[in-house]
């Protein structure tokens, strides 16, 4: 039996789990990943670098959309996405990034993500995305509603 999209972008994820990302799916188009921060994300002795929690946003935009589109077929790649930085996150905290559908249209999705810090609920970004949304057999994905064929005769 196949597994679905989701679950096969997230087990082939691996930058996700090296990064030490969480993932869990509060329903189609919003999800939510955790990731604590640890010496290995740090820019300065104190401080995440950026592109920590650039990385964390950008697989909460797109698995946000994915998990809105996937039982069409589909996948979906960053077209763009415009991120704010409110406040730094440090060694220790546990960032809870969110992600939800703004809008939907046959191709093109708008999400929103929000990091909040687990421990002070203080917004540490916010972020909005647009993703093109296309077959997921284009990006090498096996499609659990598709019949495999056992036929070995040519």
């Amino acid at each position: 039996m196949n597994k679905d999209l989701l679950e096969q972008y997230i087990e082939k994820n691996f930058f996700g789990k090296w990064l030490g990302m969480d993932f869990t799916e509060l329903s189609p188009g919003h999800i939510v990943y955790e990731l604590t921060i640890t010496e290995n994300h740090l820019a300065t002795p104190v401080a995440a670098h950026g592109g920590v929690i650039a990385a964390l946003v950008d697989a909460t935009l797109g698995v946000s959309g994915l998990s809105s589109v996937q039982q069409e077929g589909k996948v979906v790649s960053t077209i763009e996405y415009k991120l704010n930085f409110l406040r730094p996150a440090v060694k220790g905290d546990t960032l809870l990034a969110t992600g939800k559908i703004e809008q939907k249209g046959k191709s093109i999705l708008v999400v929103s993500c929000e990091v909040i810090n687990k421990s002070s609920g203080k917004m540490i970004a916010k972020a909005l995305g647009t993703f093109n949304c296309y077959e997921a057999e284009k990006a090498g994905y096996t499609l659990p509603f598709k019949e495999e064929s056992n036929d070995s005769s040519d």
